[in-house]
């Protein structure tokens, strides 16, 4: 019969090798940081760039004189994910901040739509350049639960967008579609005449 050698002997007796190639640890280190920082910076060159192909996009419209003081219809706190061309759900657009997710409030009049983000830049869609808005599941990378969008879409120097909304509370979203719809068929009725 042979005997076995128990296993804390055999533990016992194999050691780790010392750790002494330090010199190659850290340039591993230092190799992957110049790496990530490289992958950034990549990243932020096609930012500049996206947003120099969309130049010929023409300044956002600020909000009217004595736009506070008109009926407000509708109000909505929450997020502002992004506008991309619209039915082109991937494609960001960047011009003008539009591609700054941000926290925003829309007020909805006779007159258009406001948009106040803080943090971004403030932009105004005058009633005559909205399309239509409805509820959707993604935008510009941003997938949620169906419907969890609320997105506008309005006409800017010949440019049709989609502006994508999230409320704090998820179930003012359809009033939103039915008011912002309601008032572009309003406005399209009276440019006919």
């Amino acid at each position: 019969m042979t005997t076995l050698t128990p296993l804390y002997h055999l533990a016992a007796e194999q050691k780790s090798a010392e750790v002494t190639d330090w010199a190659a640890r850290i340039a591993w280190v230092v190799g992957l940081f110049v790496f990530i920082a490289l992958v950034y910076w990549l990243m932020r060159q096609g930012w500049k760039w996206r947003a120099s192909l969309q130049s010929g996009l023409p300044e956002l419209p600020a909000t009217p004189e004595g736009f506070a003081g008109d009926e407000v219809l509708l109000t909505l706190q929450g997020r502002y994910h992004a506008s991309t061309t619209a039915g082109q759900w991937l494609d960001r657009i960047v011009a003008h901040g539009l591609g700054t997710r941000s926290r925003t409030e829309l007020t909805l009049t006779a007159r258009g739509l406001e948009v106040v983000r803080p943090g971004a830049a403030d932009f105004f869609v005058p009633a005559e350049a909205l399309r239509e808005a409805r509820l959707d599941k993604a935008l510009a990378g941003k997938v949620l639960p169906e419907g969890g969008l609320l997105i506008i879409t309005w006409a800017h120097g010949g440019t049709l967008i989609d502006s994508g909304f999230r409320s704090d509370h998820a179930a003012e979203h359809q009033a939103w579609v039915d008011a912002v719809n309601h008032l572009t068929s309003t406005t399209t009725e009276g440019t006919a005449r």
